[in-house]
């Protein structure tokens, strides 16, 4: 699914009204009887609606709201804020269509002074302020006004984006002044902003409603941002020849693990395994030599000189695909082998956890990555990678985007809708996981995840898009059954076949 920017938003809409062909007024009576089925199955004509409308097209929107819901008998009284004396001609035309129909006994057009109506508990708000095209905060009496409305205890719906929020870049946004809906009725599909944490708080419950515009507008315009859903993932998917032996299923080399942090290694090695590949070797200190034999039987091990740090490289001559990082730690002679280590492999190379965070302290060693080297921090482990804090989630997304541009790697943004920043400026989202998966480990299953795609054959691409669903996914087959709040990273192993089951089927 293409995530479009404002501005692409509206060259969609006009291509709709020039293609379908249909009026642009017509285009908003069809989404409102979409927001106005999606208010009218949740909420009866025994609740009190108050309506707060913008002078341009979402202010429209509201209008026609209003209108069929009064239609239907439902109390609405409308507020129609014409500060400058100028509205959109779809929001004028919504005007005369609430005076003609006389539905609205309560109809106010603030022109100057407001006198703000009470907010009662039992009360719908209907928040139509101002809509996608906002490039500004608000400020003065609508951010007086949008304070107001949050304070109330009545219950909150925003049309398309809640009022004061733009749709991707709000880094100089007044919080304080942008509507906290408690539902968001979003038009046609997701914005951007809404898909960044900080940004959650204003959005409440979210619904998409599909206002059937143009497919092929649709896939003709070129999208910088797209977020994955199932049928991507099954268009990738590699099937496995009857005949097939462990030869041709690749192998991969997890380098993980320190005295103390053999999980982690434990961890990507099993991820790594269940991912299909054929054979899976692990490099780790002599003191975690028996938890992993005991552990993960199925691996072939691969013991470090020293006690308790990766201190050496290994030959990778034939390996398939390389993994560093989970549970290293950072001792000086456990940098100068990944390093040495990351010259040497020729084959697609996976950097997590402790590798990033080493890459942090060798700022210069950036310049030394091959092309289309996998990298996957968490907020945190980027902004040092970075080098700088970033304000907001839009700053740390377009400066990963930069940083892959530069360095031609893959950068993913693990979060809730975990970010994959591709060297060509793309950017697409992960659509599955959920918060139970904010456990130790569950970073280290993702690294194993994509190795395993990497050694299977996968191009780079294609192994982190489907490594994100996939881990995702397994974690939501987890929390169906077992609950969030229990659930730890070994969980999201557990259940790896059954995701892939579901998106073989």
């Amino acid at each position: 699914m293409k995530i479009f920017t404002s501005a692409q938003i509206h060259e969609l809409d006009h291509y709709t009204m020039e293609h379908e062909p249909i009026r642009s007024i017509d285009l908003m009576e069809r989404a409102a009887k979409a927001l106005t089925r999606a208010i009218t199955d949740s909420w009866t004509n025994t609740t009190p609606v108050v309506v707060f409308a913008g002078p341009g097209n979402n202010g429209g929107d509201a209008l026609a709201v209003a209108r069929m819901l009064a239609e239907q008998n439902f109390k609405v009284s409308v507020y129609l804020f014409n500060i400058n004396g100028k509205l959109s001609e779809d929001c004028a035309k919504n005007q005369q269509r609430i005076l003609d129909s006389r539905k609205i006994k309560d109809f106010f057009e603030v022109r100057d002074e407001f006198d703000p109506p009470v907010l009662e508990k039992n009360m719908l708000i209907i928040d139509g302020l101002f809509g996608s095209g906002l490039n500004k905060p608000l400020s003065g009496g609508f951010a007086s006004l949008v304070k107001y409305i949050n304070q109330s205890p009545s219950y909150i719906i925003s049309i398309d984006i809640p009022s004061g929020l733009m749709t991707e870049d709000n880094t100089y946004n007044v919080r304080a002044n942008i509507i906290k809906a408690d539902t968001t009725l979003t038009l046609q599909q997701k914005k951007l902003s809404f898909l960044f944490p900080e940004n959650q708080q204003f959005i409440g419950k979210l619904k998409v409603l599909d206002i059937r515009l143009s497919e092929e507008g649709i896939r003709k315009i070129e999208a910088l941002y797209t977020v994955t859903d199932e049928s991507d993932i099954r268009s990738k998917l590699r099937h496995r020849n009857d005949f097939v032996h462990k030869g041709n299923m690749g192998t991969a080399l997890i380098i993980a693990g320190s005295y103390g942090m053999a999980g982690a290694a434990v961890l990507a090695t099993k991820a790594c395994l269940r991912s299909g590949v054929g054979k899976v070797i692990v490099h780790t200190p002599r003191r975690n030599n028996d938890i992993l034999q005991i552990s993960v039987p199925e691996a072939v091990m691969s013991i470090d000189h020293d006690e308790k740090y990766f201190s050496e490289t290994i030959d990778a001559e034939d390996i398939d695909a390389v993994c560093m990082g989970p549970g290293l730690r950072q001792q000086e002679n456990t940098a100068i082998a990944l390093i040495s280590q990351v010259r040497r492999s020729q084959c697609p190379i996976v950097l997590d956890a402790d590798a990033l965070n080493i890459l942090s302290n060798h700022r210069a060693w950036l310049q030394q990555l091959p092309k289309n080297i996998i990298m996957t921090p968490h907020p945190k482990e980027f902004d040092r990678l970075n080098g700088a804090s970033c304000a907001d989630s839009f700053e740390r997304l377009s400066r990963a985007r930069d940083l892959a541009e530069h360095l031609n790697a893959y950068i993913i943004l693990k979060g809730h809708y975990s970010a994959l920043c591709m060297p060509n400026g793309h950017v697409v989202f992960n659509s599955t996981g959920n918060a139970g998966m904010a456990t130790a480990g569950s970073g280290d299953v993702l690294s194993g995840i994509i190795t395993g795609l990497l050694a299977r054959g996968y191009q780079h691409g294609d192994a982190c898009i489907m490594g994100m669903y996939l881990h995702g996914l397994a974690g939501d087959l987890a929390a169906k059954e077992l609950g969030m709040e229990s659930m730890v990273a070994s969980d999201i192993i557990k259940y790896l076949p059954k995701a892939f089951q579901r998106i073989n089927d």
